[in-house]
């Protein structure tokens, strides 16, 4: 606001009367669900096989690509033969035109294996990591397994469609001479159906109240007015030096320091900050000498090669937004937790000044601070959301031949599997009971955290589904943020940058 300056120009003026708004954050309706939570203490072991994982997988995705299937190539005739469904992979007769469904594997000469890891345990140089699984000299090949065996897959589909290992397709065509089933065509199962928005919250609502569907308005505060989702990732706190002049420009921005009245009526809409990984920059801990005495470890860890200012500059990050707005914290790659998926919250014990706005061990309800799983997915104003670290998307890119992010977040949903290539080259926990990387229900947004640059598309799925997608771009090397609108959906990119001057 402008002073008025009197006719002498005096700056001295006497306090005005004007009153300035005080502008409220819009609040949001938040319903996180528990998906991807293992087991604690005693429950959780690792003595049984990755190998059920495939099994359930496929005994929960095959009936829907069957369906899918039979209804695409029902009477399907090639020069007067129909086509017939085979039960088993074994059941292929040379010769017969048929289709069967089953789990992809991909054989990959350059794929890592258990001798890598084992080289790296005795301190051997292992190979650096592979930015693609592809062999140039052609060595790749497909296969088609299941509970009875496994049979290679030719032809050109496979060259057109999106293949990796754990996805469940079926396929059709015909066994040759070699034993090899030569593809004519290929389907996955396809987006799962898609919850309404706020059914979940309104089906709660009957269950406690007894009472129908309410309002917007009535139900869970302020629904009727829009608000905005901020989602970042890749925010990389090293403690190296001083790196951070982004980040306080970010952190500046959301509290609504970094702008003027009318900016700051835009972010207080942002009723919620979603952290989709690596907030913390990979470690890099210190080589010892080999003129070192080894020295007792105090507390478990060696102090000499520890850094704590990485942990305690995004802690004092996050206690300083928190007073204002709701955070998820997603764990990344990087992030300080259990390194397979699905990783488990980040322990409030590596954040001792923000886990003052958690939630108690016991409660039920999300606090103000959620420090959630890698996957994650749950209600926010109604809209189903899904989201991951990135850690998926990177893994499928090393198998294929494009470079399209976007194309790889889109087949996720279509296999129905948010993690595919595990446990084979992603690690992962060997559930026996279930597969939590099964979507069972279609989300309305589905973001992936720590990619190369900002993306979006809207997909559409055969029942009227329709997903909006996000590659959220790594905020250390871009400075950019999404902003997603909670009424349309739609994205924006706010851009944060430091100019460093010129000639």
């Amino acid at each position: 606001m402008a002073m008025d300056i009197d006719a002498e120009g005096d700056l001295l003026q006497s306090p005005t009367d004007y009153e300035y708004p005080t502008l409220e954050r819009q609040q949001s309706y938040y319903n996180p669900l528990q998906t991807f939570n293992l087991d604690k203490g005693a429950l959780k072991h690792y003595q049984q096989q990755y190998s059920d994982v495939y099994f359930i997988r496929l005994a929960k995705l095959k009936p829907a690509v069957e369906a899918i299937a039979d209804g695409e190539w029902k009477d399907f005739e090639i020069a007067g033969e129909i086509v017939r469904r085979v039960d088993r992979v074994l059941d292929v007769r040379q010769g017969e035109l048929c289709w069967v469904a089953g789990t992809v594997y991909m054989d990959m000469p350059l794929k890592p294996n258990i001798l890598d890891d084992i080289s790296k345990d005795h301190w051997i140089s292992a190979p650096p990591p592979r930015e693609k699984y592809l062999s140039l000299t052609g060595e790749d090949q497909i296969f088609l397994e299941d509970e009875s065996g496994r049979v290679r897959l030719i032809g050109t589909p496979l060259q057109l469609s999106m293949l990796v290992t754990g996805c469940i397709v079926a396929v059709m065509g015909t066994e040759n001479a070699n034993g090899e089933f030569d593809v004519i065509d290929i389907k996955v199962p396809d987006l799962p159906r898609q919850p309404q928005r706020w059914e979940r919250d309104e089906g709660a609502e009957v269950l406690a109240t007894g009472i129908g569907k309410k309002r917007k308005s009535e139900a869970g505060g302020k629904r009727t007015e829009g608000g905005k989702i901020a989602i970042v990732s890749g925010l990389r706190y090293s403690g190296d030096r001083g790196d951070t002049m982004t980040l306080d420009l970010l952190m500046e921005y959301l509290l609504g320091e970094a702008c003027g009245p009318p900016e700051q009526n835009e972010v207080r809409k942002i009723s919620r900050l979603i952290i989709a990984g690596n907030s913390i920059a990979a470690a890099t801990p210190l080589a010892a000498r080999e003129d070192e005495k080894k020295v007792s470890k105090k507390y478990g860890y060696d102090s000499s090669a520890y850094n704590p200012a990485p942990t305690t500059h995004f802690d004092n990050f996050l206690a300083t937004l928190l007073p204002s707005i709701p955070i998820t914290l997603i764990p990344g790659e990087s992030d300080p937790a259990n390194v397979s998926l699905p990783q488990q919250p980040i322990h409030p014990a590596m954040l001792p000044r923000s886990r003052n706005y958690a939630a108690m061990p016991d409660s039920k309800e999300p606090g103000w601070f959620d420090s959630v799983t890698n996957p994650w997915e749950g209600d926010i104003d109604g809209w189903r959301m899904m989201g991951t670290g990135g850690q998926p998307i990177d893994d499928v890119f090393k198998y294929v031949e494009g470079e399209d992010r976007l194309e790889m977040v889109e087949y996720l949903l279509r296999w129905r599997c948010g993690a595919p290539t595990a446990p084979d080259t992603l690690w992962c926990y060997p559930f026996q009971d279930k597969d939590p990387f099964v979507i069972e229900e279609c989300p309305h947004v589905f973001f992936v955290g720590n990619q190369p640059k900002y993306g979006t598309m809207v997909i559409e799925g055969p029942a009227g589904q329709t997903v909006r997608l996000i590659c959220v771009p790594r905020f250390k090397e871009t400075g950019e943020v999404v902003l997603l609108d909670t009424d349309t959906l739609e994205p924006a990119i706010i851009k944060f940058d430091v100019y460093e001057g010129g000639s």
